[in-house]
């Protein structure tokens, strides 16, 4: 749709692109679009084929129909049939041709790699898990960022898990930051020297905190004991995204633990 825009644009052409209301809600869709405003209507990308490319026939009559960088499946239906033109990008008898989503330049973001705690059930009334859960990621939601979600459990039984320790810290160090309720989120992010915002997600600070304060690590966020909503402080969480992406949260990033100091002891006892 956008190489399709773009193409219209410097050809001097006017449009209205319509969106799907999930993408842009209250803005101009094809089911409330005037049908009486257009000379044209121009269909990109997807399957020709089934009921509602058929219903914008029977809507957009008066207008003059092409379909681009579409799929043909059957030459005969007519939800093609109904087109005054069709560029396919793959039909049968014909040679495939590139889609056009390989034509403009999409934004640059950073990839934002999400490590959630859920349960943890043994701090009892400090639990803040699935409040904290849901106002972060309604904040992370409203970041422009590539979210990936990312769990820290090994399971060789399924494909959608990290098999090995190796391939998730493999991972993890393609990531430009990493937004964890997770400990081992945390951990596991600054070994690898990718800066880390934690959150705490049990009330008063626990483990999480304890364990970036082990590290100097200053992008962490404590929640106090209060219940009532909101718990996280959107200007807080806004600070410290900054702090790791721009003012130099990868540049103090340890490479390593401060210490082996749990090893020596451990060696020491036995």
């Amino acid at each position: 749709m956008e190489a399709v825009r773009r193409a219209l644009d410097g050809a001097g052409i006017g449009c209205d692109v319509a969106w799907s209301p999930v993408f842009r809600p209250g803005g101009l869709d094809l089911g409330r679009a005037d049908p009486a405003r257009y000379t044209h209507l121009v269909f990109a990308c997807g399957p020709l084929h089934g009921a509602q490319v058929e219903e914008l026939h029977r809507r957009y009559a008066r207008c003059r129909r092409v379909a681009v960088g579409v799929s043909v499946i059957d030459p005969d239906d007519p939800a093609v049939t109904g087109f005054d033109a069709v560029l396919p990008r793959d039909a049968p008898g014909t040679a495939a041709r590139h889609d056009l989503a390989a034509l403009p330049e999409a934004e640059r973001v950073p990839v934002a790699g999400v490590v959630l705690a859920p349960g943890q059930r043994e701090y009892g009334t400090r639990r803040r898990h699935d409040r904290i859960e849901a106002e972060l990621t309604d904040w992370l939601s409203g970041r422009a960022c590539a979210r990936m979600p990312l769990d820290t459990r090994l399971d060789p039984r399924d494909w959608r898990l990290f098999s090995t320790a190796g391939e998730l810290e493999s991972a993890l160090r393609r990531l430009d930051v990493v937004v964890t309720t997770r400990l081992h989120g945390l951990v596991l992010a600054l070994k690898n020297g990718v800066p880390a915002l934690a959150v705490d997600p049990v009330a008063g600070g626990a483990k999480v905190t304890a364990q970036a304060r082990a590290w100097s690590w200053p992008a962490v966020v404590t929640t106090g004991e209060r219940d009532a909503p909101p718990l996280l402080d959107p200007a807080e969480l806004d600070r410290w995204w900054s702090w790791c992406l721009e003012t130099g949260g990868a540049g103090r990033t340890p490479a390593r633990p401060p210490s082996s100091g749990l090893l020596t002891d451990l060696l020491a006892a036995l």
